[in-house]
């Protein structure tokens, strides 16, 4: 078996490793061949030796955490059979478990003994085989074919949604406009989502190259490829760059009350001036929430996977902007102008 190993903290790890033995299924765990895993940021953090764990008493990590795959076998009474398309969920419980994982919320785990497949722990979907139990897969529409491997990032911006719902919902509060900042795969999901709620929605990116312009309009939403144009008074801004000074920009372009939901992971290393005084009054006098968002549980995997079977597949088509064969994995960490979601192709 192949699979594309790293080993956790030091750069220049990352490779394929060719004669792995398969996966042996443990009682009631389903058996599934990987069809493709897709790649982001925090995969090229693994890559640069800036993350990451191995599982433990090993040093290689196999990576992959946005996945595809075919189940080969499945017990009976799992829910799955031979032939459904599926998708690995990545967070899993603690062992003990803590208050949240006890009752299915490992996404707000609250003494770290997570383990996550691919980046902590838990070896990953990039291989030819892997194996799981049931509740750790989500079943994915056949119509979806290989934009499956969609899933997960659908899945982390699902749980942002559903926790922006929760915060409306407290008040009389029915979001209609909605900025997203990043027109990257994150961004551009939270837009459709918008969208799918009839919202009004704006996306902020840097630059007007590529197909992002285009993806946006497609979905009837405005692109914006600087700050100057935005407007104010949105109900809701998902912000998905991590970007410093963005984020302080957007939270002053919220209405009266506003939700920024923040979703992009910040690199460090800047340092903004920021009047405290002035942000505690705009939260406190428009009943303002910010709020910050990781990775999702089971009921936002079953929210994602009703998202993507109901949306255009042609338009998620055009997110999936490069397939590079297992062989040459490598290749999917390059950057290539016009890039959204690369994607490797586990079986070439």
């Amino acid at each position: 078996m192949r699979a594309i190993t790293v080993i956790p903290h030091q750069a220049g790890s990352m490779r394929l490793d060719a004669n792995l033995a398969e996966p042996d299924p443990g009682p009631g765990e389903v058996v599934v061949e990987g069809r493709y895993i897709g790649v982001c940021g925090t995969d090229h953090e693994l890559r640069e030796g800036a993350y990451g764990w191995a599982p433990p008493e090993r040093d290689r990590l196999v990576i992959g955490h946005e996945s595809l795959g075919v189940v080969r076998s499945a017990p009976a009474g799992s829910g799955l059979s031979a032939g459904d398309l599926v998708a690995g969920i990545v967070r899993r419980p603690d062992p003990v478990p803590c208050p949240a994982c006890a009752v299915g919320q490992f996404d707000f785990c609250r003494n770290g003994q997570y383990v996550e497949h691919g980046i902590k722990s838990l070896d990953g979907f990039g291989r030819e085989v892997w194996t799981a139990q049931p509740d750790a897969i989500q079943r994915i529409d056949p119509s979806l074919g290989d934009l499956g491997v969609l899933m997960e990032p659908t899945s982390v911006v699902a749980k942002g949604w559903d926790q922006t719902d929760k915060i409306s919902s407290r008040a009389f509060f029915s979001p209609e406009r909605l900025l997203v900042t990043g027109a990257g795969t994150i961004g551009l999901l939270a837009a459709l989502m918008g969208r799918h709620r009839g919202m009004a929605v704006d996306v902020l990116d840097r630059g007007d190259l590529g197909p992002k312009r285009s993806l946006v309009e497609a979905l009837g939403a405005t692109y914006h490829d600087g700050p100057g144009t935005l407007g104010k008074g949105y109900d809701v801004v998902m912000e998905c760059t991590g970007a410093g000074s963005l984020i302080f920009d957007v939270i002053g372009r919220t209405g009266a009350p506003g939700v920024v939901c923040l979703l992009g992971v910040s690199g460090g290393g800047s340092q903004i001036k920021v009047d405290p005084s002035t942000l505690n009054n705009e939260l406190v006098l428009e009943n303002d929430v910010i709020f910050g968002s990781v990775n999702a549980n089971k009921s936002h995997w079953e929210m994602a996977a009703t998202t993507l079977a109901a949306a255009d597949k042609d338009w998620l088509a055009r997110l999936v902007s490069r397939k590079v064969p297992m062989s040459k994995f490598d290749e999917a960490f390059e950057h290539s102008e016009g890039d959204v979601k690369v994607t490797i192709d586990l079986q070439h």
